[in-house]
């Protein structure tokens, strides 16, 4: 097996000078693209413009990998919430030391938590999803405003298969929400496709995963699912599943 799986097989090659916006993602070439093309694209015409974004997931390190070898001058961010549970930080120290990347970490702003908690409790996220958004808005939302400043395209880890909200997912789109070019090599793998390539070139992975969680985040949003549910059900489980997005990728 190649470094990228099947359901994802290489079109013809891209080199396109960027000029900013949905008219640069249209004037591409059509046609499949593997994470790798799109992970050389990035690298290519972004380089160091371009930041790859990881919450650490299954699909997170598998673009960590091939980033890696694909689209090495990008550098590597994540959100720390101040609540992930402590799996995560034991797997980001791993996959440092496995793969030597820099990792620039942002959290959320102190007053705007300690506000946060005085005035609604530590768990206000589960009075309603207005509230719950108002969470994430806080630990996640603008602490990615902030990574993501001064940045021309950032890489994400999303997949179609992984939700209803991102079924019509593309592996390079124009991001309107933060204006930059936004790619995500793994859009149209398989959970299969990922946990394959994580098995082959062992990986290493949150261990929650092996007590059953799909989806990790934040520890008190997060559960481990049933054979029968989707990928992210473990997460906000009290919303509808169209309700299940923390607002990091709008549309």
């Amino acid at each position: 097996m190649s470094a990228t799986p099947t359901s994802a097989d290489s079109g013809p090659p891209i080199s396109v000078p960027p000029s900013l916006g949905q008219a640069w993602v249209e004037a591409l070439p059509p046609g499949p693209r593997s994470a790798a093309t799109v992970l050389e694209l990035a690298e290519a015409t972004f380089g160091a413009s371009a930041v790859v974004a990881s919450s650490f997931g299954p699909e997170d390190v598998v673009l960590l990998h091939l980033a890696h070898q694909h689209a090495p001058s990008l550098a590597v961010f994540t959100l720390d919430t101040g609540r992930l549970p402590p799996e995560t930080y034991e797997l980001i120290e791993e996959l440092r030391q496995r793969l030597g990347f820099t990792l620039r970490t942002y959290a959320p702003e102190r007053t705007a938590v300690e506000q946060l908690v005085a005035e609604h409790g530590f768990f206000s996220f589960r009075q309603s999803v207005a509230a719950r958004k108002t969470c994430c808005e806080i630990r996640k939302v603008e602490p990615l405003r902030r990574a993501l400043a001064g940045q021309t395209a950032w890489v994400t880890g999303l997949r179609r298969e992984q939700s209803v909200t991102r079924t019509e997912l593309a592996p390079v789109e124009w991001d309107a929400a933060n204006g930059l070019i936004k790619l995500s090599p793994l859009a149209t793998w398989s959970r299969d496709d990922v946990w394959a390539h994580i098995r082959e070139y062992q990986l290493p992975y949150n261990k929650l995963h092996d007590v059953g969680y799909a989806s990790i985040g934040c520890a008190p949003c997060s559960r481990a699912i049933r054979p029968y549910e989707d990928e992210r059900a473990g997460r906000w489980w009290w919303e509808s599943a169209e309700h299940r997005e923390c607002g990091l990728h709008r549309k």
